[in-house]
């Protein structure tokens, strides 16, 4: 259980980091764009989109390194999830979807409840970001 709660806050700090990052990186690449604001409005949804499949992508690797590895519990019945299945199960986590075929079972369940919290932190910062993106342009639409 020490790992995997060990787990979650190292994640967390990675996630936040990343999702900092990509945020940073978008707010300076569209500025020194020439491109009308529909256009810079869909590149920053589509940044925001890359960053979220990332922080997916840390999740599910985690879970499937704490379950095939670690033997840290499982995601639903059976064998060991390869990383599709874990893929899948850190998705409809992150989003909030809400576990559907995949329900996990142990010690993961911790990590389960904290990428959820922490998904909904990140989607809400993205939210944040792109509305004031749309806000900046629509100001420079008005000038």
């Amino acid at each position: 259980m020490a790992l995997v709660a060990l787990s979650c806050v190292l994640l967390i700090v990675a996630t936040t980091l990343t999702h900092y990052e990509a945020l940073n990186l978008m707010t300076r690449l569209l500025e020194n764009l020439r491109w009308p604001g529909r256009a810079k409005l869909i590149a920053a949804v589509l940044g925001c989109f890359l960053s979220h499949g990332v922080e997916i992508l840390l999740y599910g690797a985690a879970y499937w390194a704490l379950i095939r590895l670690g033997g840290h519990g499982s995601l639903g019945a059976g064998a060991a999830p390869g990383l599709d299945s874990a893929l899948y199960f850190s998705a409809e986590t992150y989003t909030s979807l809400g576990f559907g075929d995949v329900v996990p079972a142990g010690p993961v369940r911790l990590l389960a409840g904290v990428e959820a919290l922490n998904g909904l932190l990140l989607i809400g910062w993205s939210a944040s970001f792109l509305y004031l993106e749309m806000e900046r342009y629509w100001r420079r639409r008005e000038r």
